[in-house]
């Protein structure tokens, strides 16, 4: 089982997996490390991530150290009252579970010693490199491993100063060489292994003439999107009221969208970790802002949450720096670079950690890369291709959704807001011919990505067709309507049927609108919005 931040290599000579990590040993799931909740993203494993650590026996280890969350409590500006909004979820295949990224790698850590000792060789603070994808006759991949300096082993999500690189510096100049017979890249988002896999066909490619690319497979390459609406977060340590559920997702956000917080358990002992989510520019995102400022704005906008935090935690939330999100990225058309190297997880599709598919599909892909070679009978090309074949698209189709619920602005109605209105109105008129929304069917295991996305294409369609026909049907009802109020008031019939029309779809709609038609309304509001409109 290899965690999303690992190069592995099969030496058939040695008959191990050896893994190289450019991070230094994870810290036990017991190391004092962990009291420091503010330190660590928290990630949730939902049904795709816990069945794959399920698969390969893992996950009993995995869920000692987790802590479950069963729903929802949410303080919308919107809702009236300060008590908030309470929504145990009860449809949904599993309990999310929840835990610091960096613990579940050190329980897979300490799984691979107890249980794997002699058979996977782990090796920390190394960089692999690939310099012949094809060697000894297409039978090896040959590699430059380079030494890592760093002394500490942080979180990639939860500090740094670069939304897509982390600042560990290896000496390429003091390498050494192997060969393997296949190498895994789940390098994360420095993605050495991908990288050079584009570079590497883009050589090709440029060699090729005109007719040669008419009949050549089309080069590899990473799509890289601009974050047009990029976030940055601090985390806090939040100790939550004996009479607040420990078992609950906390949430809330300021009228004016300028603040979106959510918190997390980070233990079984009421203790939280709350992730404040601002604008790049916002005074709040500079290290060492004004304490006194980030006090008033937590009383007069999250006061639930301001009583919670004594004056020296928000002082240490004003001076830290702000920590980023990884950019949308996928690899493709393929995964695999000849019939010996392929990628996965964050190194083939890189989301933002929004909606749980981050490290729930890594994991996934996993255990589809294993079904791979027994479908091939451990033949390695076969299981390369293969695993390629299966996966490739999806990620695309990941990344693809993913940044759909991310756009800003008249582009984020259009790609978001509209269609998860739609599909609200008419899942729950017609539940057995429209599917739920984007973000219900993606936490669903059994659905790929790419039926999600080809079912909401065919919802749309329905949507579009069902909606024109209704539009007919009612201007030819109502156009006697029309004449007659045009008559008694005066004015002519095209102002009263748009006055009408407009009326109906407003009065519709309204309740559902009021809650994300704020110009700054942030992504990380999507579950709250998901919930409202369930």
């Amino acid at each position: 089982m290899l965690s999303k931040q690992y190069d592995a290599s099969i030496d058939s000579n040695q008959k191990i997996i050896t893994v190289y990590d450019r991070l230094p040993p994870p810290p036990s799931p017991t190391d004092p490390i962990w009291d420091d909740v503010a330190k660590f993203y928290l990630i949730g494993l939902g049904s795709r991530g816990q069945n794959a650590l399920r698969e390969f026996g893992v996950w009993d280890d995995v869920a000692n150290v987790c802590t479950q969350v069963v729903g929802r409590k949410d303080w919308s500006p919107e809702s009236e009252g300060d008590e908030g909004v309470e929504k145990i979820f009860k449809d949904r295949p599993c309990k999310t579970e929840v835990l610091p990224r960096d613990k579940l790698v050190g329980v897979m850590h300490d799984h691979i010693k107890e249980n794997y000792a002699g058979k996977i060789e782990l090796n920390y603070g190394y960089e692999v490199t690939p310099v012949d994808f094809a060697a000894d006759g297409n039978e090896k991949v040959r590699m430059s491993v380079s030494k890592c300096d760093t002394t500490v082993r942080n979180n990639p999500l939860s500090v740094g100063t670069s939304n897509d690189e982390d600042d560990t510096t290896c000496d390429v100049d003091d390498a050494f060489f192997l060969t393997a017979n296949m190498v895994v890249a789940a390098d994360g988002t420095s993605r050495t292994v991908a990288n050079e896999m584009e570079r590497n066909d883009k050589e090709r490619w440029e060699g090729l003439n005109v007719v040669q690319r008419l009949f050549a497979e089309k080069p590899f390459s990473i799509k890289r999107y601009e974050d047009d609406n990029r976030r940055v977060y601090k985390t806090i340590p939040m100790k939550i009221p004996s009479d607040w559920r420990p078992d609950l997702n906390y949430s809330a956000r300021t009228k004016d969208g300028r603040i979106n917080y959510d918190a997390l358990p980070a233990d079984r002992n009421g203790n939280y970790c709350g992730v404040l989510l601002v604008k790049e520019d916002d005074e709040l995102a500079n290290p060492n802002s004004d304490p006194v400022k980030l006090r008033a704005l937590l009383d007069d906008s999250l006061p639930q949450f301001s009583t919670l935090l004594d004056d020296e935690t928000v002082e240490d939330i004003a001076k830290k720096p702000v920590s980023y999100l990884p950019s949308f990225r996928y690899a493709g058309p393929r995964l695999n670079q000849g019939d010996r190297t392929l990628i996965l997880g964050d190194c083939a599709h890189t989301v933002k950690p929004y909606f749980g598919l981050g490290a729930n599909s890594a994991l996934d892909d996993v255990v589809v890369l294993d079904k791979c070679l027994d479908e091939s009978n451990k033949s390695i090309p076969g299981a390369v291709h293969l695993f390629s074949k299966k996966r490739a698209y999806d990620s695309k189709k990941l990344v693809q959704i993913s940044r759909d619920l991310d756009r800003p602005g008249k582009i984020g109605f259009i790609t978001f807001i509209l269609p998860i209105i739609l599909d609200g109105i008419f899942h729950g008129m017609l539940p057995k011919i429209f599917a739920p929304n984007t973000i219900s069917m993606l936490q669903k295991e059994e659905l790929t990505f790419r039926y999600v996305g080809r079912r909401k294409r065919m919802d749309r369609l329905g949507q579009v067709a069902i909606l024109s026909v209704g539009l007919s049907g009612v201007a030819c009802g109502a156009k006697a309507l029309v004449r007659r109020v045009a008559k008694l008031t005066g004015r002519n019939s095209a102002t009263v049927l748009g006055a009408l029309s407009g009326m109906a779809i407003f009065t519709s709609l309204l309740k559902k609108l009021a809650v994300i038609t704020n110009p700054n309304f942030s992504p990380a509001d999507a579950a709250n919005v998901n919930d409202k409109m369930e």
